[in-house]
């Protein structure tokens, strides 16, 4: 049996995790909002319309944000149609399907408080104006007495919202996206949108779109063009990808290292510019849209919330996804956002029927990331075997680990269908180890109605002598010991 070793050193500190790494996405898309997460009439439902099981749900994951409303589905989104009592049906382009508008702000903004999470919301900068933007603002943040707070006042909330995150548009280097325009083009349009913004409440924290995918052409030459247009009005960057197996399991675990590297070069070129502006201001990264998915979709016919990209994930999906998160975790130093899209039903960690939520594979590791991973992040030393998997040389392991107070998580991806022995070390030992939780089975396994093949087991915890331990570790697994 292979064996790797993994020293942990609580003085080895990353820096503080932000909660916000354990954020979602709702979007208008498929069966997201409508029988997702807002089903009137259901008896799971309340009196609002929202799924209880999805809110109890959406608790136990640790979501600590949700963005929305999109996605491609905010840069043809006016939010005026989401207020009040007479609401359009409107032919929705980026999904091809018919909206509602039966929910939108002041439903979102409900929701959210009762999930505990803090939301996200995206302006339109595909269809929209600055000044739409601005009037959004005054909407949800300013106290009554103008225009559209006075509107929000009279739709039963006089009370300001104050949402605080906001993004500038989305994935608007896509040639997909409706308005899609160049850097340069972007970058003035978000800056001037900020500044709009920012003269209605100065406390807000926005978000500026960052490449949404390495395999454009202007992958990272867009981030710095647009940063350089923006920089004193922005706070992060966002990020954006989704990986597929493409019929190669053993690249597919592997890829959390071609996630390692985007992230590196995307912080290079935010640095780059920080260096060229001379500037001493932080801009942070927002990986505001992460996922496992197929890439598969059929177009529909117009339909009010037609079930789109509902996919039934793996293991290999759900391990994929733990490797992400152990990614957050080591450079949280630079990452202050993240949101794993979507929330409900369109790939998604959560399913629902009329009569009841499925927990897919991927729900595991985010809730165990969720619930568990607090306080600061540690550096760990650590070595053991390896394998080729084309051009790279891929570690068996992925780690992380966090450390709030006395209490601790190591948290260990074992990528390869091999068993280990994994020895782990303190050089300032705990008094005790508090628990094992692993996810582990086939890689084709998939969590299925009325049959969950996969689920976090809770194990003895190994025993601690002399400041070590032994854990044994089974292939394809995700193990979290806590001390």
């Amino acid at each position: 049996m292979d064996c790797a070793r993994v020293e942990i050193d609580a003085r080895r500190r990353i820096a503080e995790i932000s909660p916000l790494l354990f954020g979602s996405f709702a979007e208008h898309l498929g069966r997201c909002i409508y029988g997702g997460l807002y089903d009137p009439g259901s008896p799971l439902a309340d009196a609002a319309g929202f799924r209880l099981d999805v809110l109890e749900a959406v608790k136990e994951l640790g979501v600590r944000m949700v963005r929305y409303p999109g996605g491609n589905f905010a840069s043809g989104y006016h939010w005026r149609d989401g207020v009040g009592r007479n609401r359009p049906r409107r032919l929705e382009l980026a999904w091809r399907s018919t909206e509602p508008n039966l929910f939108g702000t002041d439903e979102f903004l409900a929701w959210c408080e009762q999930a505990g999470a803090e939301p996200m919301l995206v302006v339109n900068l595909g269809s929209g104006t600055p000044e739409e933007a601005a009037g959004w603002v005054e909407y949800c943040n300013r106290p009554p007495g103008t225009q559209w707070s006075d509107l929000r006042a009279a739709h039963g909330h006089p009370a300001p919202y104050r949402v605080r995150w906001w993004g500038l548009g989305n994935e608007m280097d896509g040639p997909w996206q409706i308005g899609h325009l160049d850097a340069a083009s972007y970058g003035r349009l978000a800056d001037e949108t900020a500044r709009r913004m920012r003269a209605v409440d100065p406390e807000l924290k926005l978000v500026l779109c960052g490449s949404s995918g390495t395999e454009l052409s202007s992958y990272l030459s867009w981030d710095r063009v647009a940063l350089e247009a923006s920089w004193d009005s922005i706070d992060c960057l966002s990020l954006h990808r989704y990986l597929h197996e493409e019929g190669d399991p053993e690249r597919y675990l592997a890829s959390g290292l071609l996630l390692e590297e985007q992230l590196l070069a995307t912080w290079a070129t935010v640095e780059h510019v920080r260096a060229q502006k001379r500037s001493s201001k932080r801009v942070r990264l927002c990986w505001d849209e992460w996922n496992v998915w197929s890439g598969q979709w059929t177009p529909p016919n117009w339909e009010v919330a037609p079930p789109l990209l509902e996919e039934n994930y793996t293991l290999a999906d759900a391990l994929v996804v733990a490797q992400w998160l152990n990614l957050f975790l080591r450079h949280c130093d630079k990452l202050e956002v993240a949101c794993f899209a979507q929330l409900v039903n369109a790939i998604a960690p959560l399913h629902t029927r009329r009569d009841g939520l499925l927990k897919q594979t991927t729900f595991y590791p985010i809730a165990l990331f969720g619930q568990l991973a607090k306080g600061e992040a540690l550096e760990l030393w650590a070595e053991g075997p390896s394998y080729r998997c084309g051009d790279l040389e891929v570690p068996q392991f992925d780690f992380s680990a966090c450390q709030s107070g006395e209490r601790g998580q190591l948290f260990a991806v074992n990528r390869s269908d091999q068993p280990a022995e994994l020895e782990i070390s303190w050089t300032d030992p705990p008094r005790s180890l508090s628990g094992l939780q692993q996810l582990s089975g086939h890689l084709e396994d998939r969590n299925l109605w009325g049959a969950e093949a996969v689920r976090t087991v809770q194990l003895p915890a190994p025993a601690l002598e002399a400041g070590r331990c032994r854990l044994q570790v089974p292939g394809h697994s995700l193990s979290c010991l806590s001390w």
